[in-house]
């Protein structure tokens, strides 16, 4: 089972007035429908379109991506439609698979989106904290810096 294409169909993001202080970021996304498709020389495939969305508390703007996925499901191609269409879930191998390939390219996307309209990235970013060293540790530190300097000079 695999991911053969993946498009994005819409992409659009608003920024409203400014706001300093405390921003909530509320990211959702969702299967929107799922079909059969028919690709030519292939076993029967998938085709999932999804939506996500970036919500900012208060209203400082959004972010509505929408698009489709192309599955190669094989054989059981029909019963995961109707599966679909009786209860709007999908198996969780499947359901994971196409969630984590939806999620992977729209983070991306959400991400640059955000930057180019000035809104705080919907995804945290990486941080690096500063260590900080207390007297004694560094203290104790430079003396052992300083015997070994002392070892490495006597040996030649």
């Amino acid at each position: 089972m695999t991911i053969v294409s993946f498009v994005f169909t819409k992409l659009l993001a608003e920024r409203g007035a400014p706001y300093r202080g405390k921003i909530s970021i509320n990211n959702n996304v969702a299967i929107t429908s799922l079909e059969e498709a028919k690709l030519p020389g292939t076993s029967n495939a998938l085709k999932f379109k999804f939506k996500f969305t970036t919500s900012y508390e208060p209203s400082v703007g959004n972010i509505l991506i929408e698009g489709e996925l192309l599955y190669l499901a094989g054989s059981n191609a029909e019963e995961i439609v109707k599966e679909w269409k009786e209860s709007k879930k999908l198996k969780s191998e499947i359901g994971n698979q196409v969630l984590n390939a939806i999620l992977s390219k729209v983070n991306v996307e959400a991400l640059l989106l955000s930057k180019e309209v000035g809104l705080p990235p919907p995804i945290p970013l990486p941080r690096i904290a500063a260590k900080q060293v207390s007297d004694k540790q560094s203290q104790t530190s430079s003396e052992e810096d300083r015997e070994s300097s002392k070892h490495k000079k006597t040996k030649h």
